[in-house]
């Protein structure tokens, strides 16, 4: 472990264990958020619809075959819209930088001050697309992907959270915040059936787990 990723994990502990004190782990519940994911028995029904197939190669991936983030608008690009949206009393400098404001990461419960801390998750990550289908998608395709603010495919998390996350699939990762995982499990599939890609045994067993228990 890094010098820095075990600092920034005694961060993320110390915060969680303030906000443990002094009642700010409860998500706040004005705050924005990441588009709806279907419900829970729609998820179900959609899990049924999707095709299992053993997961594919990483051969040829890279994550600038989905290119990120894009301008959408102005000087605001895809991250610092989702930073906008899922954080409370955000404040943008004139290049559209979140340069104060407050967030909850849904993953894990940790509060945080400064936008350097976060994360923005692709819910479906970039490489688990490719070996899931998107391989065979254009570029343009792929953009509309790693930057899709309509469906529940971007979230501001703790940025550790995400990188322990990696490219794994609900079979092999799910947030340690357990009541958030119905609503991950949802937009899981939500975003699978969207875009047609296809789910690994276990995956869709794992899926299948949590969603039976919303």
């Amino acid at each position: 472990m890094s010098g820095v990723y075990a600092r920034r994990i005694g961060v993320v502990v110390a915060s969680a264990a303030l906000a443990a004190t002094s009642g700010l782990l409860t998500a706040p519940t004005a705050q924005a958020a990441m588009p709806t994911p279907v419900a829970a028995s729609t998820a179900r029904t959609y899990l049924s619809q999707l095709t299992v197939s053993a997961e594919g190669s990483s051969t040829g991936y890279s994550r600038d075959l989905f290119p990120h983030w894009i301008t959408q608008s102005g000087a605001c690009d895809t991250r610092e819209v989702v930073l906008k949206r899922d954080g409370t009393n955000v404040t943008q400098n004139s290049s559209c930088t979140s340069v104060s404001g407050s967030w909850y990461s849904e993953y894990d419960g940790a509060g945080w001050t400064a936008a350097s801390d976060l994360d923005i998750d692709h819910m479906v990550p970039l490489a688990e697309a490719w070996r899931s289908g998107a391989s065979s998608w254009t570029t343009a395709q792929r953009q509309s992907f790693a930057n899709d603010l309509t469906r529940p495919q971007l979230i501001a998390v703790t940025d550790n959270v995400n990188q322990s996350k990696g490219d794994q699939d609900p079979a092999e990762w799910l947030p340690s915040r357990t009541a958030y995982r119905c609503t991950y499990a949802r937009a899981w599939v939500h975003v699978k059936h969207y875009y047609n890609l296809t789910v690994d045994s276990a995956e869709k067993s794992a899926l299948q787990s949590v969603l039976n228990g919303c």
